[in-house]
């Protein structure tokens, strides 16, 4: 019952009841990767559903991408102890040039929401910035563009992954307003992902988790 308060208070956006419910499990025992999968990952794969079929709009969503960033906050150090591991890890930015953040922000959240460690580089971000960014444990690689003036930069941060040896090892999603399927498949990006609500499950389905 108590996950199932603590899900419905994510999906709500109750910050106060979600970080409340969630110190109760930890101290009733509950195991902190149970928390995160019942009532964190469960809550957010709902509100992207919600979003889809347009029961949700974007600041409930924002709401509770925040409720949720509230309990996980709590549980990492948790995590951490118990040594659970991420999903993947993921590195997220918006191109050279674009300085929108918003949809990238959100993206990000959804992301961690979907047990990903994620590395947010921020906006206006380098091919060079991105490849430096990439490690032995990055599993995807996230791309957002708002302007058609910059999506260019994700082609260029594309050929600097081949140039730098290590696009193979790695998935790239793209997303964006402008962007378009046709477009992600032009450019050679593993995925593309029309909105945040279905940036998180492309991420897993493309590193085989669902």
């Amino acid at each position: 019952m108590g996950l199932d308060e603590l899900r419905r208070a994510v999906i709500e956006g109750n910050q106060k009841a979600a970080r409340d419910l969630a110190t109760l499990e930890l101290d009733a025992g509950t195991a902190p990767e149970r928390i995160l999968q019942e009532g964190l990952i469960s809550a957010m794969s709902e509100v992207g559903s919600l979003f889809e079929c347009g029961k949700l709009y974007v600041p409930e969503m924002l709401i509770a991408a925040r409720a949720m960033q509230g309990v996980l906050g709590l549980l990492r150090p948790h995590l951490l102890a118990t040594g659970v591991p991420a999903a993947g890890k993921v590195v997220i930015g918006a191109v050279k040039g674009d300085l929108h953040d918003i949809g990238k922000n959100l993206v990000a959240t959804m992301l961690e929401g979907a047990g990903f460690e994620v590395v947010d580089l921020g906006s206006d971000v380098s091919p060079d910035r991105f490849v430096a960014a990439v490690d032995d444990k990055t599993d995807l690689v996230a791309m957002s563009a708002l302007l058609t003036t910059t999506m260019p930069a994700m082609k260029a941060t594309l050929d600097a992954l081949i140039q730098a040896g290590v696009r193979s090892r790695v998935k790239v999603i793209v997303g964006g307003a402008p962007l378009t399927q046709e477009y992600a498949d032009k450019i050679g990006a593993d995925g593309y992902a029309a909105a945040a609500s279905s940036a998180a499950r492309l991420a897993r389905t493309l590193l085989s988790l669902s």
